[in-house]
Parts: C-alpha cells; structure tokens; sequence
C-alpha cells in the first residue's frame, strides 16, 4: 500500500463522494486540479490557489524533465517545495505532450524533439516511474499511448495494448512506496476496447486509474459511452481520475458515472484569451456591450474580479492588453470550477445530484448572461 489512499463517502447512484488521502494533504472528491505543468499555474501563485479553494495540482513530467531537469526540482526540496505549494501535486507521465510532438513509438518508448533546443529525447515507461519519483508527486502517472480520434480501430487496440505492456513495466520499476502509481485506460471510444483496457489495467494492481484518451475529438455521446465502459471494469476503492476533461457539462456527465478526479487548462487557457466561465453562460469579456457595463462578472462568485472590479474594466484591461487582465481572469475561471466541485459534493451528499446537475446544465444553455 502505498501512503495515497481513497476513501469512500457519500453516494448518489453512481456519483459519489470521497477522500483521498496523501503525504501532503486530504483532497475531497470529485475535485478538479488546475494545471501547473511547468511547475506553475500561468498568471497566479500558490497562495492564489490555496485561497480560490484548489486542493491539489497537476505538473507535467515532460516539461519538467526538459526544464529546469528532475534533479534540479529534486535538489530544491521536490515538487511541492519547488513550486511554493503545500497541498498535494499529481504528474502527468507527458503522455499528451509527446503525442503532439509526432514522435517514433515502438515497444521500447517514445523518441522526440525536445520544444526548447530540438534535442532528441527518449523516454521509456520506467523511465517516466523515474523522473516522477525524483520530482516527488504524491500521484505519478504510467506512461502511455495517445491516440487521436477518429482512428483506424486495429490502431486503437494496439496503442492499448502497447499501453497494457507499458503498464506492466510501470509498476516493475516503481521504487517508492510512499508516493502512489496510477495507470490509464486507454481505448478510443470502442466501449468494448474500453472494458477490456480497464479490466486489464485494474489487474495490474495500480493505486489508482487514469481514464485518458479522450477530449481529443470525439462526441459527447462517445466519451461519455467510454467513461461508462471504463469505470464500471475500475475497482469501486480506488480513485477514478478522467484526464483532460474540465468543461462543466463534461465533469457533471463524468461525476454521473462515477469519476473523482479531473484536469484540464480549459479554464486558465479560456481565462486568456478573454473567456468568461459563468452559471448563465459562458461570454467573453472582450464585447463591445460590456464596455460601460458596472455589474460584477459574477455577483456570487467571491473572486477578487468579481468583488473588487466591473465587467467594464476587465473589459478595458483584456482591450489594453494589461497583464491583470489575464490574471483576474484566471482566478474567476478556477474560482468558478472550485465552487462548481463544491456544489457537486453538496448534491452528492444530499442525494440530489440529478437535479442539481440538470438545473445546471439548463441555466448555463439558457445564456441569460447574453441578454
């Protein structure tokens, strides 16, 4: 047993409520983790997160292996000293960013070319055990194989089962017993793929489950056919963490089917280039109608944009192109999705997810923010 464990909670059919114990603090569930993955948030710091209701972060193993080098985060005091954050830290195995850099993939690993000097770099499943074990993660993840969707359905089965075999090599080189180690389940949106993965992947005796392999194309009936697939093969005492998935239709499908955890720059990269995440819709600030307009972007969110500044001068910084724009932004977006997790613990709790997540859904169709 390793020192990162779930507890169950409450449930609501399939929805449910936990805890997720670590060396660096306990994460109720479901519980949304904004992306740091060069060891930082983009525009805010750590006590920033802390304060907006962030529990845990996610860093990304490929960035930091690359820059500033694991030793070097290692030497610093690992990744929660590195970064300033107290709370508990997942890693991303760099999976995703490998798979947008085209590499050459065989058995062995992966081979590409670094983003910052065109170096070429291997990486190999028990070398990503590695780098993440000396980054210091409560949370690290096994390597595997993205694919893009649509795909030739030969080719999603073999990237799976390539992610079977990486799996298994995964949890042969782990070395440290107090930090946790989460495989993935991978393909496509084959729902038959998706049993096989999952239940193959459960067998391996991870800690806890990646869902990955979605977010990358397909449709909402899909994904939310694969998630189904997928979390009913996952043992129902481990954590089930969707990857990549951070709009808010997509975590209450997700948490509807019995997903914990989940990741996504959605609200931070949306947050810069002026997107508004809002209860009655989602806007962006940069219309010419909310040039005068003195209203809150939220009169109930409790972020320093909302309470502090009008829609007006958010507006006029995102026009200016002034930094604090970017950042006001920021907060209200993770601000929102942090509150928007609360709410889905408190419905869960009180046995009234269904509604709460269909008046949800209904209220933000609606776009009475537009008016």
């Amino acid at each position: 047993m390793s020192g990162v464990e779930w507890r169950s909670g409450a449930a609501d059919g399939l929805a449910r409520t936990g805890v997720l114990r670590t060396p660096h603090g306990e994460v109720a569930t479901p519980a949304f983790m904004p992306v740091g993955t060069r060891g930082t948030v983009k525009t805010v710091d750590s006590r920033d997160l802390a304060l907006l209701g962030a529990q845990m972060l996610l860093a990304n193993t490929y960035h930091l292996m690359l820059r500033p080098g694991a030793d070097t985060v290692e030497a610093l005091g690992e990744i929660q000293r590195f970064m300033g954050w107290s709370g508990p830290v997942l890693t991303d195995s760099g999976g995703y960013q490998v798979f947008s850099l085209k590499p050459r993939i065989d058995d062995a690993g992966v081979t590409f070319k670094s983003t910052y000097d065109g170096t070429v770099v291997a990486l190999t499943p028990e070398g990503a055990v590695q780098i993440q074990e000396t980054l210091g993660s409560d949370i690290a993840m096994s390597l595997d194989v993205l694919i893009g969707l649509p795909a030739e359905p030969a080719a999603v089965e073999a990237a799976m089962e390539r992610t079977l075999r990486w799996g298994a090599r995964s949890v042969a080189a782990r070395r440290r017993e107090d930090r946790a180690l989460f495989g993935i389940v991978q393909g496509g949106v084959d729902p038959d793929l998706r049993s096989r993965s999952a239940a193959a992947t459960a067998a391996l005796g991870f800690d806890g489950y990646g869902i990955g392999g979605l977010s990358v194309g397909e449709s909402v009936a899909e994904r939310n056919l694969a998630l189904e697939a997928s979390l009913a093969e996952l043992p129902q005492d481990a954590t089930r963490y969707v990857m990549g998935l951070g709009d808010t239709e997509g975590i209450l499908d997700a948490v509807a089917r019995g997903a914990d955890l989940f990741d996504c720059v959605l609200p931070t990269r949306l947050a810069r280039h002026g997107k508004v995440l809002h209860r009655d819709g989602d806007f962006s600030i940069r219309l010419t109608k909310w040039a005068v307009d003195d209203r809150p972007i939220d009169d109930a969110c409790s972020c320093v944009a909302c309470t502090t500044y009008s829609r007006g001068y958010v507006r006029h910084l995102f026009v200016t192109k002034e930094l604090l724009g970017l950042r006001l932004l920021t907060l209200h977006n993770l601000t929102y999705t942090a509150d928007l997790m609360e709410d889905v613990r408190a419905a869960i709790a009180s046995r009234s997810f269904a509604e709460m997540a269909s008046r949800r859904k209904a209220r933000r169709s609606s776009g009475r923010t537009q008016a």
